[in-house]
């Protein structure tokens, strides 16, 4: 159990994209039907080693019923893997995304807009990128309760809403790569925004921030990708300060960012690193310097600097600590290892620890984490 400390409980908040996507709708609940899905096993296991009080996985596969995140409850956390100890999550949260939700446009370009899922093209042309609707979704699961009516997303927030939107332009001609058409219903997210409200500790409430930011390549010149990346981390840096979030609405309609003074974590793959990789240029760095945000939380591990010193290639040009990488990508000929995923807490929230999940090479541990995902789980000790 968090150990009770002071004013409140330590709370441990947790991010992890644990790659529990599958090719084709339903194919996540089918692999978690049965106990003996050797990724989920693996997955699982990551998750009771650490065993956040509240987790944002990212690329979780939504479905309307919410079977996915029950039967990997049930059938993998409830159960030891590998010697740990069962996690009991009796709080959930999962809702719609966009990725793999048709758009009726064409959103990339090529002549061709793609409506049918599973033909070719279709994912490209979707609001977020998918073979099918709730592909590369995002669950939370928490020992602590969920404040589900009071749960704000943002998934049909349109991008040209955003003041100063970085809206890609063609570099051939100057012209707007999306026709005014599209941009009437383009939406900012590539999967979802939540403000998902976790009541901690003595009845506290902390606000969980989490996204998943579409991955800053993939694209052309136009750099639609670069740009969205940008634009989706800069809605939480717009959304936690009073001063900016005002052009900002939810799904339901309602105006608005953050209630000053309200408590916040912002959690997720975001795609983007500090110093290295394909993002825009100072990306993720107005989320890590926003006033009310809490940028010098910097998890590390022995894990990632070993990976890079062993894996070279892209690895030995990179301006970052690899100690602070999270994510375990293709190092010949790029990107190398990265730091791209966060749990970031508002300004104020007394930390007690933080850390990236990567055991080294000679760790037992290790195994589980390389088998899991790409990702590496990061995690954030808090009074809360």
């Amino acid at each position: 159990d968090s150990a009770q400390e002071g004013g409140g409980a330590q709370v441990r908040f947790a991010t992890f994209n644990a790659a529990l996507n599958r090719p084709d709708e339903g194919g996540l609940i089918d692999d978690l039907s049965t106990p003996d899905d050797a990724q989920a096993r693996a997955v699982a296991e990551v998750i009771q080693r650490n065993r956040p009080d509240v987790l944002l996985v990212n690329e979780f596969d939504h479905d309307e019923q919410g079977r996915a995140a029950r039967l990997f409850q049930d059938n993998y956390l409830a159960e030891g893997q590998n010697g740990a100890d069962p996690i009991d999550y009796p709080y959930r949260y999962s809702a719609p995304v966009n990725t793999g939700v048709a758009s009726g446009m064409d959103l990339d370009n090529n002549g061709s807009a793609v409506t049918e899922p599973g033909a070719p093209g279709y994912a490209e042309d979707a609001f977020g990128f998918g073979a099918f609707p709730g592909q590369y979704g995002m669950a939370v699961f928490s020992r602590y309760p969920i404040d589900t009516e009071a749960v704000r997303t943002f998934q049909t927030f349109r991008w040209a809403d955003m003041p100063g939107a970085l809206l890609p332009t063609d570099p051939a001609t100057g012209e707007g790569f999306y026709s005014d058409e599209e941009l009437e219903a383009l939406r900012l997210s590539s999967k979802s925004h939540w403000d998902v409200p976790v009541r901690t500790g003595r009845g506290e409430t902390v606000h969980l921030l989490a996204a998943h930011p579409t991955p800053p390549s993939f694209d052309g010149p136009e750099q639609r990708n670069v740009l969205r990346n940008h634009d989706e981390i800069r809605f939480w840096a717009d959304y936690v300060d009073p001063r900016e979030s005002g052009y900002i609405y939810d799904d339901a309609g309602t105006q608005g960012g953050l209630a000053p003074g309200e408590k916040f974590v912002v959690a997720g793959d975001l795609n983007a690193d500090p110093e290295d990789g394909d993002g825009y240029p100072g990306a993720v760095a107005q989320l890590l310097e926003a006033r009310r945000v809490n940028g010098a939380v910097r998890p590390g591990s022995e894990g990632g600097a070993e990976a890079a010193r062993l894996q070279g290639g892209a690895n030995e040009d990179h301006a970052g600590d690899p100690a602070l990488d999270t994510a375990d990508f293709g190092d010949d000929p790029a990107p190398g290892n990265l730091r791209v995923d966060y749990v970031l807490p508002s300004r104020g929230l007394p930390v007690r620890g933080t850390g990236v999940y990567w055991p080294t090479v000679a760790d037992p541990r290790s195994p589980a984490a390389g088998a899991a995902s790409d990702h590496r789980l990061v995690w954030l000790d808090l009074r809360a």
